[in-house]
């Protein structure tokens, strides 16, 4: 974008001062940003839900109804604070904070633009990342917060001393397991295709003159796999079974008012953005589209636009599709989700590796008849779901799942985690038997 002398360029990221102050600056800004963007995506929902119902939406506080998240706030900082008598206090008051900040810092290793050229008053040109540091282990990273994120819903609901608040931190937790092994190895598969675990490499390598350099282009039911997972781990709805109000009358957060409900209000708006920022990252380009490489400074703004419409993607299946029942939700994570991402991360091993043996156009066949083969393996899977009529007897529905293509698979699975340790087991009976036998023999020749 500007012809400037190499010689007056300096990496910021290997300057001490301009690293420090880099630092500061971008942590205020994913702060302020993440904040202000939690108030106002409840005010997209509201209006987004209301134009799908055909309805008004909020529009007395201020124009257009811009004030009401400064409302909202007002409302919740004046309410009473009330602490359950027979409540662990010290986890009761911990357990909104530790919702919060995992949804906060898995931002941190995610670049949202290019390294922008800045000019400053020393007449040098600095080279800043826009991402608040790239660690080559920035995936496992990701994993790590997410996994923390479910404490603070699993301590709220059993410091709240509840009943209902404990069964929604229950399933909160059961949920978090059984999704977080889909999302794990859909995230995998960006590695598998790169090398690397950076984000920063992983958002480079779709660089491309079109979108079709995506990984969602390269594999859809990987991409689908983790927007589903993606959803239930922020426990969006239909995927919203611990704070079921119809069941649990609100769920983990029964006990919880004034600014401890409003940490975990905050918390779920933003996680929606966090998963939405991870999502475009890994799947859909990050900041990378039309003239972004000519004008790095529009890396932002492609960013955010893509943020937005996945929010609305989010909103749009709340306002659609009724809350999933509790038995189907873990059925569709284990007996669907978890069997299909392993096809996904399958066929995509065996696509890079036909393509580094015998080059570009046999993988390019490896990805695509992979991709048509793992879509008929979905096709089949869901429609055994979906014709699954009322619910049978339990030895039946035993029978029936030992039939299904997902137990088939975790038994495949099984058998080759289970081939080390048989190899182990025999050869360890078999240095028993030589033991044996050397006693015998030392014993019989201590005996003539």
């Amino acid at each position: 974008m500007f012809n400037v002398d190499p010689n007056l360029i300096v990496e910021c990221a290997a300057s001490g001062g301009c690293n420090v102050i880099r630092a500061v600056v971008i942590s205020l800004l994913i702060f302020l940003t993440l904040l202000t963007g939690f108030a106002y995506t409840t005010l997209l929902e509201r209006r987004f839900i209301a134009f799908i119902q055909n309805r008004i939406g909020p529009n007395r506080a201020g124009p257009l109804g811009l004030l009401f998240p400064i409302a909202d706030a007002v409302k919740l900082f004046f309410k009473e604070d009330v602490t359950p008598t027979n409540a662990d206090r010290v986890i009761f008051w911990m357990a909104p904070v530790l919702k919060v900040i995992p949804s906060i810092m898995v931002v941190a290793v995610v670049p949202l633009g290019p390294p922008l050229l800045i000019p400053w008053f020393d007449g040098l040109w600095y080279r800043v990342p826009l991402g608040l540091t790239d660690v080559n282990v920035g995936v496992l990273f990701l994993l790590a917060w997410f996994s923390l994120g479910t404490y603070g819903i699993v301590l709220a609901g059993w410091a709240s001393n509840n009943k209902y608040s404990m069964l929604g931190g229950l399933r909160a937790s059961a949920q978090m397991v059984s999704y977080e092994l889909s999302l794990g190895v859909s995230m995998s598969i960006p590695i598998i295709i790169t090398g690397s675990m950076s984000l920063q490499t992983i958002i480079d390598s779709q660089a491309s003159p079109s979108i079709l350099g995506w990984y969602v282009f390269q594999n859809p039911v990987a991409a689908i796999i983790l927007l589903v997972a993606l959803l239930a781990e922020v426990n969006r709805a239909p995927f919203d079974l611990p704070e079921a109000e119809q069941e649990l009358t609100a769920g983990y957060h029964t006990e919880y008012s004034g600014m401890k409900f409003a940490l975990f209000f905050m918390a779920e708006y933003i996680s929606m953005i966090s998963v939405s920022i991870i999502a475009v990252a890994l799947f859909f380009g990050g900041y990378h589209f039309i003239l972004v490489d000519q004008f790095p400074i529009l890396g932002p703004i492609v960013y955010a636009v893509k943020v937005v419409l996945f929010l609305l993607g989010m909103i749009w299946l709340r306002a659609t599709l009724p809350r999933i029942r509790y038995d189907r939700l873990m059925a569709l994570g284990w007996k669907v989700l978890f069997p299909l991402a392993l096809v996904a991360a399958g066929w995509t091993a065996l696509a890079v590796l036909v393509g580094d043996a015998f080059g570009q156009a046999a993988g390019a066949v490896a990805w695509i008849s992979g991709g048509v083969a793992t879509v008929i393996v979905a096709a089949v899977m869901l429609q055994g779901r979906a014709g699954e009529g009322e619910a049978p007897s339990r030895i039946e529905q035993v029978a029936l799942e030992r039939r299904g293509f997902g137990f088939q698979v975790l038994s495949a699975i099984g058998i080759l985690l289970m081939i080390p340790v048989w190899l182990f087991n025999g050869t360890l009976r078999q240095l028993r038997n030589v033991q044996r036998a050397v006693r015998l023999d030392d014993t019989k020749s201590g005996g003539d």
